[in-house]
């Protein structure tokens, strides 16, 4: 896939655990766990502005779009 999902190195800049963001945006571990690891098929932009809000950054810090060609 070509769409990256970098909350690990947000979370880490931030010295935020995976547990603390989850309650912070109000998602569950498992749902965070699947958008993390990059198993997502999508994400509702309420779910986008609550982890940006609580990481302190922009959409594009998260997800990146990488050409595999």
């Amino acid at each position: 896939m070509s769409i990256i999902i970098n909350i690990d190195v947000l979370l880490a800049k931030r010295k935020m655990s995976v547990t603390e963001l989850s309650e912070r945006v109000g998602i569950t571990m498992a749902n965070l766990s699947i958008l993390k690891n990059g198993k997502a098929k999508a994400i509702r932009f309420s779910t986008l502005e609550g982890i940006c809000k609580a990481l302190d950054c922009q959409p594009g810090d998260i997800i990146e779009y990488r050409n595999e060609d």
